[in-house]
């Protein structure tokens, strides 16, 4: 079994997680994004990445895996039913895949490298520069962010109560107004890359007790969660210098 944690981190577990299902574009994962599916791209950032040992494509979809096997990445094993549903969290879809790799081949990886396939434009680079973030820095994980616009920022938000609109957070920092003034806030990017300690994860955590950034450009940080998202990826696509 390969060692957990070990002073030199050298298994690095790409995991590619993709349903067959979606709620709100039919079958996106194999959406056609500039005449290939949505999916091939991740496959092409992990196949490309210099610094993970293995990837493996969880799935509960033949098609997907059928895509997957084509373009040179693992499906061991499908994925059961019950982590497959609308409600199923990543965390149990990761936990699941490495019991099993676990018990049926004791491999067990110093760390994963999570991969949403709705994040087409994150490189090979990205995920490459995570894993030197994981191994410099002292930290249970590393995840992509971007910086949040200037107009989304918490000072600039506002909820409505009672037809009229008031700020969402109280205080001095309302008044803000102008984007050099405001500090810096950064989101997550719809999960383009969690790269996590494996011991970490079996503790029940993507993040631990301590996680680095990973900052990663708006337009490499596109999440496709609508045929809008889809429609910008496509044009940054088109447009890209690879």
């Amino acid at each position: 079994m390969v060692g957990i944690l070990s002073d030199q981190i050298k298994e690095y577990l790409g995991v590619i997680p993709a349903r067959g299902g979606s709620r709100a574009i039919p079958r996106k994962n194999l959406w056609p994004l500039c005449g290939r599916p949505l999916i091939e791209y991740t496959f092409d950032a992990a196949l490309n990445s210099t610094r993970l040992t293995r990837i493996i494509l969880s799935t509960d979809d033949e098609e997907i895996a059928e895509v997957g096997r084509q373009a040179g990445v693992e499906v061991p094993f499908m994925r059961p039913t019950q982590l497959a549903s609308d409600e199923a969290p990543t965390l149990p879809v990761v936990q699941h895949l490495i019991s099993e790799l676990v018990a049926r081949e004791e491999y067990m990886p110093d760390a994963v490298v999570v991969l949403q396939p709705t994040s087409p434009l994150r490189r090979a680079d990205h995920i490459d520069e995570a894993l030197s973030i994981l191994e410099s820095q002292d930290c249970d994980s590393v995840v992509s962010i971007v910086d949040v616009p200037h107009q989304f920022h918490p000072v600039s938000v506002m909820k409505i109560e009672d037809g009229y609109l008031v700020p969402f957070l109280p205080g001095e920092g309302v008044n803000v107004l102008r984007r050099q003034d405001k500090s810096e806030v950064v989101a997550r990017n719809g999960a383009a890359i969690y790269a996590t300690k494996s011991s970490v994860i079996m503790r029940d955590s993507l993040f631990g007790d301590s996680c680095c950034p990973l900052r990663m450009l708006p337009e490499d940080s596109v999440d496709i969660d609508s045929m809008s998202d889809m429609l910008i990826a496509e044009a940054l696509i088109r447009n890209r210098a690879f």
